[in-house]
């Protein structure tokens, strides 16, 4: 551990100096043997590393390689990309050519706002490169959601976003009827050069804040999610037409006889997988993953393949949905539900008696759903406790899920069990309790066949024979952790007294998978598996195939729910063009890959802001009641702490804690006070007091009883 540190603080000190003398001398050339003869080093590793130094600095547009191993200063470089705003003030820009975001001083952003395409200019301050906004290259955002307040005689918008760095002014000609404290929509007009504010026109009055549809509705605004379809969408969905599924059976397989069921949760309305059954005269059994063929009606092009794009996805609130397709679609004509005949683009798969793949068949098909299960049905048939014509192909299903699964385990796929948690909404649509989902073996069975389809496909489209060449496909990439990254999440773990120990011959998912399991042992796998999924790396779309660690696959994509996701949408079209022979060696799928990577990131903000959202409902009328609790962060200004009883989490500032000036220690995780040396850490149980909930800012306070107050 500390040579590491040593390692970096020699490489930031060796930067520092060859950043200076590229400074100081900007119109000459250096190779690395000139820079060590400068700074007078003469240890190889040590001139390794200025090598290394000179090649990140590249990579950062700083220098520039003239020839080979010539470097030189790059005068007034600049780059363009994306820029995010952090609640502090100033902000990040992105770019996909950069391995890491350039931060850029408040006072460096100019008349930037969120999510804009930006250029900018790099600076080397204190050692790190940071940025200076010198164009706005394209306002992303036209649309933001807040509040309009009134000062004086003027009215001014202040948007929910936290990070927003101005207030719009609105002109009283753009009010629309809205009034000082309500919630509203606004648009961006322009943002003059004299002028220190941004104008804007309110087009939608949402209402007051506080109320839960208001709020909702605020979340997926500021975020720049559509609720409603354009009215061209709606009139192309309406105006398509049910299929002559005789018809379609004629130029698809037909499965409509073969026993064909859907497992799904019991709100579920739109259905996008289901599976077939079948015992061959030879033993083995064939199952058939089908799965909705959206293509057949969104065609390429069309509005509703555009609005599609558009959204990239359907985005799942505490309590309700947002849908990629109009409802005719997702709920109707490609919903498969019970006792209709439907179409399909299906995987089937021969599996011999020892759970193995003999056989694999793509195609358009056409399947009859006999059965619509809840996974509570499917639990209690793979629990023996009901029997009908189901049981046995469940209980073989099962079986055979198992076999696969393990297998994968083996292989070094993480064991990540998803424990939801959720809200029970009474009649008038607040909550009232909390309830905890877990994977039930029902739920797992229904993953492996997934997973199954989706890696299979990949394989299909990514993998040469001799028969036929790779087609140019996208792929479910996710890169293997970072030993930086595994080394904070062992410190974070000790917090909660949980090990990782590496075992011989053994990848470090068999180590974290065992400590998941004693965390669902001890009931905290709610807390320790994000914790673990935060330090891998974040899973994404690209069409270059890096393979999936996580999973533990080479090959893997997503097939199985193109209803609720583009990607799948795309890769139907993509396999159906491969086994049509009319592959596309020259298609590129890299900005579409980008685009729905950040869509996916947009619905899992949602998702999580709407559950803060129920938290702070839930105990609204709770201020005053005192709870036993969980540290589950620290920061730099506060404590946060999970209430055992609800799961609702907030926050102990620590300007609250008054025994003690405490502060944070950010190698350790802790809280340390400065007097008494007491500390607070991840994991500790605390006793809080509920002190404030803020409905409009999606904040609640909690306040620390302490052993001695």
């Amino acid at each position: 551990m500390i040579k590491k540190k040593k390692q970096g603080k020699n490489k930031n000190s060796l930067q520092k100096l060859i950043i200076k003398i590229f400074r100081e001398n900007p119109s000459f050339t250096y190779n690395y043997k000139q820079i060590a003869s400068i700074i007078g080093i003469k240890d190889v590793s040590q001139r390794k590393l200025i090598v290394a130094i000179l090649e990140k600095l590249v990579d950062d547009n700083f220098l520039k390689q003239i020839s080979l191993g010539k470097f030189q200063l790059v005068e007034n470089s600049s780059l363009q990309g994306t820029i995010q705003f952090i609640a502090r003030g100033g902000g990040y820009f992105m770019s996909d050519n950069l391995d890491e975001d350039i931060f850029i001083h408040k006072s460096k952003i100019g008349k930037a706002l969120p999510d804009d395409i930006v250029e900018i200019r790099t600076i080397y301050k204190k050692n790190k490169i940071e940025g200076e906004v010198i164009q706005i290259v394209e306002r992303v955002r036209k649309y933001f959601v807040g509040v309009v307040e009134k000062s004086g005689h003027s009215f001014f918008f202040r948007a929910d976003n936290k990070s927003m760095p101005v207030d719009f002014f609105i002109e009283k000609k753009h009010l629309n009827g809205a009034k000082s404290g309500e919630k509203v929509k606004i648009k961006f007009l322009s943002w003059p050069s004299s002028v220190k504010s941004p104008m804007g026109a309110i087009v939608e009055v949402l209402g007051a804040p506080g109320n839960l549809n208001v709020e909702m509705f605020s979340i997926i605004s500021a975020l720049g999610i559509e609720d409603k379809f354009s009215k061209e969408v709606i009139n192309e969905s309406e105006n398509i037409n049910e299929p002559n599924y005789n018809n379609e059976a004629k130029i698809r397989k037909d499965f409509r006889k073969i026993l064909t069921f859907t497992i799904d949760p019991d709100t579920a309305l739109d259905f996008d997988d289901a599976l077939s059954y079948k015992e061959l005269d030879n033993g083995n059994i064939q199952v058939g993953i089908h799965i909705a063929d959206v293509s057949h009606y969104v065609r390429e092009n069309t509005a509703l393949d555009k609005e599609a794009y558009h959204r990239g996805n359907s985005v799942y609130l505490a309590d309700r949905v947002v849908p990629m397709l109009p409802e005719k679609l997702s709920n109707g004509l490609c919903s498969l539900r019970p006792n209709e005949d439907k179409l399909t683009f299906s995987a089937v798969f021969d599996i011999n008696n020892k759970s193995e793949i003999v056989k694999t068949w793509f195609g358009k098909t056409i399947i009859h759903s006999d059965y619509r299960l809840t996974y509570k049905q499917a639990q209690e048939i793979i629990d023996g406790k009901k029997h009908n014509i189901l049981d046995k192909p469940i209980i073989k299903l099962n079986s055979i899920a198992e076999i696969i699964r393990k297998k994968r385990l083996e292989k070094g796929a993480l064991n990540i069990e998803s424990e939801e948690l959720s809200f029970v909404i009474d009649e008038k649509g607040l909550p009232s309790g909390v309830k905890i989902k877990i994977s039930s073996k029902a739920n797992k069975l229904i993953e492996e066949f997934m997973l199954l389809a989706n890696k299979n496909v990949a394989l299909y489209l990514g993998k040469a024979t001799k028969t036929k060449q790779i087609t140019p496909s996208i792929y479910r990439i996710h890169d293997n952790p970072s030993e930086e990254k595994l080394s904070e999440l062992r410190i974070i773990l000790e917090q909660f007294k949980y090990v990782i120990k590496r075992e011989k011959n053994k990848p470090i998912s068999y180590s974290l998978n065992l400590v998941m399991q004693k965390a669902k042992e001890n009931k905290e796998l709610h807390i320790i598996g994000p914790l673990i999924i935060r330090s891998m790396s974040k899973a994404k779309y690209s069409q270059e195939n890096t393979g999936h660690y996580g999973l533990s696959f080479d090959y893997y994509t997503h097939f199985t729910s193109p209803i609720r996701r583009y990607a799948d949408l795309l890769i139907h079209r993509i396999l159906l063009g491969a086994l049509e022979g009319k592959r596309n060696a020259t298609a590129s799928y890299e900005k579409i890959c980008q685009y729905i990577s950040s869509m996916e990131k947009r619905a899992v903000d949602a998702e999580r802001a709407s559950n803060k959202m129920l938290q702070v409902l839930y105990l609204q009328d709770k201020v005053g009641e005192i709870y036993k609790g969980k540290i589950t962060g620290v920061a730099e200004w506060g404590i946060f702490v999970e209430i055992e009883e609800n799961k609702c989490e907030g926050l102990i500032r620590l300007n609250t804690l008054k025994d003690d000036y405490y502060s944070h220690d950010p190698e350790t995780y802790k809280i340390i006070g400065k007097k008494t040396k007491t500390e607070y850490h991840l994991g500790q149980q605390v006793l809080i007091e509920v002190l404030a909930v803020n409905l409009a800012k999606r904040q609640i306070d909690f306040l620390m009883i302490q052993e001695d107050s």
